[in-house]
């Protein structure tokens, strides 16, 4: 008898789908048309754009292979003027570029951790990072963000993570799902944390070009302290919507002899895979540049319709929609009158709704739930409107 093959614990054992999805199937399968308030791909919401936008990876340029680690210096040096645009300097030769903020994860991990090793997480924030830390043999460690009419880090509870040992800690700016900022005081209090355990801060900052609080007050990025090894992550997938270009990056910061040591390490690690193709380095620029009209309309889109939700809100006492400072998502605060799962399932075969729960981002308690603000205007309305009707519904 054949010995079993056995798999990496760093995959899931179980791949059964949840009662969601299988539900979510069922409804397709039967050919019932469904307001997706999950949706996050922009290529999918009606985003008109420019037809000959990809052209730049057509090129002849890109026939010829000339590998370097961090990426060519002309795609390099477009990432620096993109960070130019916001307002910040980060010199080319801090930037090294990946084929997506995964894979900038995945390369931070082996920089930084050995196997077992501990990163510090937020909590709410997107499920991706059990993923990533699992697949490179590392545990994520949560630490809590807190909504007093704005969210802020629960600094006790990073203490208390941090004493415990950790390599980094993951700061997400705006984060997904709450679109929260990270304020002034909380970098620089993390910031402190870090340099006492001997962390470094990774910040992901993929939503950074879209505000939605035109009074908040918080830091442009983590970039804006120097006090720690800093490694900021960013891509063309949420910058001007083209998440089918793999192109990402990582900007580093901080005390010069950290960067310079971070970097030659850094080197070695993204000179053993060279992911990112040649014809988008060469592109960059013009990506970059042109792809600008896609931003403004993702910009137009998710404002209108984080003042319609609000408006909607308003109608129904017992729900409320929490502020956001920018992102693609919008957080809901429901009556806990059934479960998240309950509430879910009875939104999408009752007013065929989809909506996450929170509980998919490790939101702490009952009951949230998280909608895209991508959708068209009126698809999106449309949508939560039903959502906070069944919301304010009796259980079934």
């Amino acid at each position: 008898m054949k010995a079993v093959v056995r798999f990496s614990d760093r995959v899931p054992g179980d791949l059964a789908p949840n009662r969601l999805t299988a539900a979510l199937e069922a409804l397709r399968a039967a050919g019932t048309a469904i307001v997706d308030l999950t949706v996050s791909n922009p290529t999918r919401v009606g985003l008109r754009y420019p037809v000959d936008l990809l052209a730049p990876l057509g090129e002849a340029g890109g026939l010829r292979y000339e590998p370097q680690p961090f990426g060519l210096a002309e795609a390099r040096a477009a990432v620096s003027a993109d960070y130019a645009r916001r307002g910040l300097a980060v010199a080319a030769g801090r930037i090294a570029l990946t084929a997506s903020t995964s894979e900038a994860y995945s390369l931070l991990f082996k920089l930084l951790c050995d196997p077992g090793d501990r990163v510090l997480v937020p909590r709410p924030s997107y499920p991706l990072f059990e993923h990533l830390s699992r697949l490179d043999a590392i545990d994520a460690v949560p630490y809590d963000l807190e909504y007093h009419g704005v969210w802020t880090i629960d600094l006790d509870s990073v203490r208390a993570a941090a004493a415990a040992g950790a390599r980094a800690l993951l700061l997400v700016s705006p984060n997904n799902p709450t679109g929260s900022l990270v304020g002034r005081e909380d970098l620089e209090a993390v910031a402190a944390i870090c340099d006492a355990e001997g962390m470094a801060i990774v910040g992901d900052e993929v939503f950074a070009d879209y505000p939605l609080d035109p009074d908040s007050d918080r830091v442009s990025g983590v970039l804006a302290q120097d006090r720690v090894l800093t490694f900021a992550l960013g891509g063309l997938s949420k910058s001007v919507g083209l998440p089918q270009v793999k192109l990402g990056w990582i900007a580093a910061g901080g005390p010069a002899g950290a960067v310079t040591d971070a970097l030659a390490r850094l080197e070695m690690v993204a000179d053993t895979y060279l992911s990112v193709s040649t014809p988008v380095q060469l592109a960059a620029a013009r990506l970059l540049e042109r792809g600008a009209v896609v931003r403004r309309q993702i910009q137009d889109r998710i404002a209108a319709n984080y003042s319609r939700l609000h408006e909607l809100a308003a109608a129904h006492p017992a729900c409320r929609a929490l502020r956001a400072e920018g992102g693609w998502s919008a957080v809901i605060q429901v009556p806990a009158t059934r479960s998240e799962e309950a509430l879910v399932l009875d939104l999408l075969q009752r007013r065929q709704v989809l909506a996450h729960p929170g509980y998919f981002f490790d939101f702490p308690r009952e009951a949230f739930l998280v909608v895209s603000l991508l959708p068209p205007e009126p698809v999106f309305a449309d949508g939560v409107a039903r959502l906070l009707a069944e919301a304010d519904a009796p259980a079934a």
